[in-house]
């Protein structure tokens, strides 16, 4: 699906065809082009020519059915991991990807052994997304939030992942409020300074996974580039203009990052009362082991004493490798 090529298909069109379009593609949630029936016959098949939309992926299904991961074949051979996880009260979350791979490789994620392959374009960023739109449709339900948390780091395919969530946000397409769309980012000041500039209330979350620099290095190379005070003082800007809550992610690891001297340390740099602290469990992907669940609470209790906002992750996909930081576009 090539959605650049759209206004190459209408460019003799009337206006009123983009809207017609968008209607049938976004709201309507057809599979192909012959469904579109307030299109002529004529247009739907130089649509079905040109810009074919047709989705081939595989999905695994957790044994919960709370979760599903789809394996997305791209134009050039390359594929893609995207996840669904269905929530209580209707509500249903599409984690998405933003890159083939990553170059960032961080210890404790199975996309950074990948290594880097390229930028998604937005047109299969959207991709994902209207794949699980569609499974959606068929029971009736909805997508009703966004979090760029899939493969890749979304600040280093800024353009492209910007354009898509104008796309996802956008009245005329799907519709998703800003507020109910998150990008995660390892730490790319310039990205956290560009977002702290868009006219976009979509939330920001910190890939921190631990309080001081030597660690975060160890395990998150990306350090050595975008140290932690940098990446803490480009938060600061962005609450400063935006008024807006962070979320600090941080993954719990056995004897890594989870004894009381880190919880300390991290209460320390909690100060601001707009961010607050999301606990991952670690998924295993080869190399570590998941903090016990004692060291978890006590790590837990020790923020909530210094007054730090803190929440744990529910798990969600992780027997269908579906779970944070284990995408890696197994078959």
């Amino acid at each position: 699906m090539n959605l650049e090529k759209l206004n190459e298909v209408i460019i003799n069109e009337p206006s009123y065809k983009l809207k017609q379009i968008k209607q049938a593609l976004f709201s309507d949630m057809i599979e192909n082009w012959d469904q579109a029936l307030t299109l002529s016959k004529k247009l739907r098949s130089e649509l079905k020519e040109r810009m074919p939309i047709s989705i081939e992926g595989e999905s695994f299904f957790a044994e919960d059915n709370q979760t599903v991961k789809v394996l997305i074949d791209l134009e050039d051979g390359h594929k893609v991991e995207s996840v669904l996880m269905k929530h209580d009260k209707g509500r249903n979350t599409v984690c998405l990807s933003s890159q083939v791979g990553c170059s960032l490789g961080c210890k404790f994620c199975a996309t950074g052994k990948m290594g880097f392959v390229r930028n998604l374009t937005s047109s299969e960023i959207i991709m994902q997304l209207l794949y699980f739109v569609r499974l959606l449709k068929k029971e009736n339900k909805r997508v009703t939030n966004i979090v760029f948390m899939g493969m890749g780091e979304p600040f280093l395919n800024y353009d492209n992942v910007m354009e898509a969530i104008r796309i996802m946000n956008n009245e005329e397409c799907f519709n998703i409020g800003a507020r109910h769309i998150s990008i995660s980012t390892s730490g790319i000041v310039e990205g956290i300074e560009k977002l702290s500039k868009e006219n976009l209330q979509v939330n920001l979350a910190i890939s921190l996974h631990a309080p001081n620099d030597k660690l975060r290095s160890e395990i998150m190379p990306v350090n050595n580039i975008h140290h932690l005070s940098d990446v803490l003082n480009a938060v600061k800007k962005y609450v400063d203009l935006t008024n807006r809550k962070v979320m600090f992610e941080y993954i719990m690891i056995d004897g890594v990052n989870d004894g009381e001297k880190e919880a300390e340390e991290l209460s320390r740099l909690m100060r601001d009362k707009l961010s607050f602290v999301n606990l991952i469990s670690y998924n295993p992907t080869g190399v570590f082991k998941p903090s016990k669940k004692e060291a978890v609470e006590k790590f837990k209790k020790i923020l909530t004493k210094n007054s730090v906002n803190v929440t744990q992750r529910y798990k969600f996909g992780v027997g269908i490798d579906a779970a944070c930081g284990q995408l890696a576009c197994k078959e």
